[in-house]
């Protein structure tokens, strides 16, 4: 029989990965030049969306009682600075490949995880804060990060000529 619960979960990790593949077919096709430009006037650029979602998704490793991020190096750059604070980022392809190692580890995790560890507290919510609300767990943080992938790609979307 199976169980309802994983079923569930296993959609919310479905979700997440088209929404991988999404985004990973955005940054595919197109040139490195395309990254420089802000997605509208004053706006953040392709090469720090791809970073800051890159440096976001990280997090849950550590979120998620996984080990350490595998990237903090990006924390600073796409996650305490906006956008023009530096211009020293990473080059395109070393980003790209970070995306890559980051969704298939992130992947393996996943599948991994029981049903009772994806409706556990995650790392930043106490035990007595997840006790006056289970619902700060594990699949909420997943879902969140669907949300917010979904959000700069609609960003992205502008790039398009």
């Amino acid at each position: 029989m199976n169980d309802p619960l994983m079923t569930i979960i296993q959609q919310v990790i479905s979700a997440w990965a088209s929404q991988n593949k999404l985004v990973t077919q955005f940054f595919n096709q197109y040139p490195e030049a395309d990254y420089e430009k802000e997605v509208a006037p004053g706006r953040n650029r392709a090469i720090y969306l791809l970073g800051h979602l890159v440096a976001v998704n990280d997090g849950m490793i550590p979120l998620f009682d996984k080990g350490d991020r595998l990237f903090p190096q990006l924390e600073t750059p796409f996650l305490k600075q906006p956008d023009k604070a530096s211009n020293e980022f990473p080059p395109i392809a070393e980003l790209k490949n970070q995306w890559e190692v980051l969704n298939n580890t992130l992947a393996k995790h996943f599948d991994e995880m029981t049903a009772s560890e994806w409706m556990d507290r995650h790392t930043a919510v106490s035990e007595a804060d997840f006790a006056l609300n289970p619902r700060r767990n594990k699949m909420n943080v997943l879902i969140s990060r669907i949300n917010h992938q979904s959000y700069h790609l609609g960003q992205l979307i502008l790039l398009k000529p």
